[in-house]
């Protein structure tokens, strides 16, 4: 396996992984939609210079790191191009899907000095426990660090712990509990 920059013709394989890193996809095609609208197509249709895969024998996407560099710009399109994509009347988990995604970067948004960059990072399940998370965040790191970015922050939910205890393991810190989701950073020296 290795580690390469995101091509557009990982542009489906990225898409599955999203919603399969859990295990096979059991979300309705609206659930889908939601969450790739929120935290994978931004990223890949606009940012792909900033994301990487983790691929197989076959050249085949397996995993991915996808992150923005400056939460500004992100802001700026999500909100005029991606959020409306969104059905205004549908509601996805309880909630109101375009008042989701909005509130989806809350915490990039609160901390977004200290840390312009934000990231989501996902493996298929089956590929777990190969360091791919370590490979794909530290290409991700050296990437940002090249370009000046002083540091990149995530999200993971307050139930996640596996999640939790890798980007503790990686050197991340903790930096928020808000509601359901936990924010973690790392800076970097630039």
């Amino acid at each position: 396996m290795i580690i390469r920059p995101f091509e557009e013709k990982d542009k489906e394989n990225v898409r599955f992984i999203c919603l399969n890193s859990e295990g096979p996809c059991r979300m309705t095609p609206d659930e889908s939609h939601y969450i790739l609208t929120t935290y994978c197509n931004y990223y890949i249709e606009n940012e792909g210079h900033n994301c990487f895969v983790a691929a197989d024998e076959d050249d085949k996407a397996i995993g991915y790191i996808i992150c923005t560099e400056n939460f500004d710009n992100f802001r700026e399109t999500f909100l005029r191009d991606y959020v409306p994509r969104l059905d205004e009347k549908l509601i996805i988990w309880g909630f109101n899907a375009r008042d989701g995604a909005k509130s989806s970067f809350r915490l990039q948004e609160k901390y977004k000095e200290e840390y312009p960059a934000h990231l989501h990072i996902d493996v298929l399940p089956e590929y777990h426990r190969r360091g791919l998370g370590h490979m794909l965040t530290d290409t991700l790191k050296k990437h940002l660090k090249e370009k000046g970015i002083r540091g990149v922050m995530l999200t993971v939910g307050a139930q996640n712990k596996v999640g939790q205890s890798f980007y503790n393991k990686y050197g991340f810190d903790f930096i928020e509990k808000s509601g359901d989701d936990i924010a973690f950073g790392l800076k970097f020296d630039v």
